[in-house]
Formats: C-alpha cells, sequence, structure tokens
C-alpha cells in the first residue's frame, strides 16, 4: 500500500546548520482552518523548534498562515502546536536532549495521505569549521560533476 506523500514545507537551513542524527514522523494537532491553510502550503518552518513539557512535545515558532476564508475561525498562526508521538519515543528524546545536548528540528511537513505529518530531527548544531568543509565538499562534487558532463558531451 504505497502512500500519497505531498511536501507542504522544508526546513532547508536544518541541513545547513546542524547535524541531522535522527529523524522520526509525528502527527501534528491542529484546527480546521490550520489544515485548510497548510494544505495550500502556507507553512514558515524557518525558526522552528520543538521542546518537551511535562510529557509531551510541542513545537513552536512555526508559522501557519491564516485561512482567507477563515473568519473568526483562525488562529494565532504562531501558536505553540502539540506533535503526536508515542510515549516511549518521547522518553527516547527527553534522554536524547538531556544526556547529549541535542535539539529537536522540523525538517518538514507534509501530507501522508490525509493526515499533516512533521518530519522531526535530533540534531546537533554544526561549528562554522564544519559549515565551511560542507560547503568545500559540495562545491568540489559539482565541479566533478561539471567536468563530466563536459568530457562526456563530446
Amino acid at each position: 500500500m504505497a502512500d500519497n506523500i505531498k511536501t507542504l514545507a522544508q526546513n532547508k537551513k536544518a541541513r545547513h546548520e546542524y547535524f541531522i542524527l535522527e529523524t522520526l514522523e509525528a502527527g501534528i494537532e491542529l484546527s480546521g482552518t490550520e489544515v485548510k491553510s497548510a494544505r495550500q502550503g502556507k507553512i514558515n518552518l524557518t525558526d522552528a523548534y520543538a521542546s518537551v513539557k511535562d510529557g509531551e512535545v510541542f513545537i513552536k515558532q512555526m508559522n501557519i498562515s491564516p485561512f482567507e476564508k477563515g473568519n473568526i475561525f483562525n488562529r494565532d498562526p504562531m501558536r505553540d502546536r502539540k506533535l503526536l508521538l508515542h510515549k516511549r519515543e518521547i522518553m527516547k528524546l527527553v534522554g536524547q536532549m538531556q544526556r547529549d545536548g541535542y535539539a529537536l528540528i522540523p525538517l518538514s511537513v507534509y501530507l501522508k495521505g490525509s493526515l499533516v505529518k512533521v518530519a522531526l530531527g535530533v540534531a546537533k548544531g554544526k561549528k562554522l569549521y564544519d559549515k565551511r568543509a560542507d560547503m568545500a565538499k559540495r562545491d568540489a562534487k559539482r565541479n566533478i560533476d561539471r567536468a563530466l558532463k563536459n568530457r562526456n558531451r563530446y
């Protein structure tokens, strides 16, 4: 059974700013107008992060723009939203974040069938020299690919 997956938003800076060590999928608790706005792709994950409070995981600083036709039913675009995870997954995340100093970063929001899901990454921050090394590797790969393309053309 193949699920229809449609990406609604991606956090492009996350892979540049952090080492992603583990990813997991979580459901998200949204109101009706938020789901309609999310289906239109009006989500911004730029500064979003997740935190654990009282045994529950919340996503913070995620902006879902208000639905145009939502009038009084629209919610605050920057409100904290609860993520739906199993208790053992939450306890594992708490252990990792306390012991190793990792952060929970939302990587993407997507539709899986008719449900809105969030891909969370357990991440550790990169230093400046790590970012430079990644950029150097990307540039070298790009140059090699370009040279091979030119060579194969003739």
